[in-house]
């Protein structure tokens, strides 16, 4: 593996819940190794509340996390993206920038905890990172350097249908 982490974005439409999460979750566990990054497509204007509440419950950092546009990574300048993984149907549905350097992709689908109101948003939300982490624990134990890319792109998919996956 090179000495420059490799860089995975997770999309999410508002990028104020479940992308937000998995960025802090990679953040913490990928080392110098990877480095999370998060976006939206139609960026809410801060993080849910709840997110921030359940990360920093866990002790994971909420420092610097913000909903940005996806745009900010298709532009020039922009990070290299080596990952691209969607964890909401909505995003995985809308046509994406063209990425510079062609990163793997998968569809990370989980309900959207946002989506619950009420007494039973504090448990979604303890789900969705309990699913986002089980995936990043298998994206991270992948043997990243000796798969070719359609190997890779094959255990990406299959992370993505793992338990709590939306994708029928």
């Amino acid at each position: 593996m090179s000495d420059t982490p490799r860089s995975v974005l997770f999309l999410c439409t508002g990028n104020s819940a479940r992308s937000i999460l998995a960025e802090a979750l990679l953040n913490h566990k990928g080392g110098d190794s990877f480095r999370g990054l998060s976006a939206g497509s139609q960026p809410k204007g801060a993080p849910h509340p709840m997110a921030l509440e359940t990360l920093e419950r866990h002790g994971f950092s909420t420092a610097g996390l913000r909903p940005k546009s996806w745009d900010e990574f298709a532009e020039p300048g922009a990070p290299q993206l080596d990952f691209i993984f969607t964890v909401c149907d909505n995003a995985a549905g809308e046509a994406c920038p063209v990425w510079p350097g062609h990163p793997a992709s998968a569809h990370w689908g989980i309900a959207d905890p946002a989506a619950i109101e009420g007494d039973g948003q504090r448990a979604a939300f303890e789900e969705a990172l309990r699913l986002l982490e089980m995936r990043i624990d298998a994206f991270l134990a992948l043997p990243h350097d000796s798969l070719d890319r359609d190997a890779l792109t094959g255990k990406l998919a299959d992370i993505g249908k793992s338990e709590g996956s939306t994708i029928v």
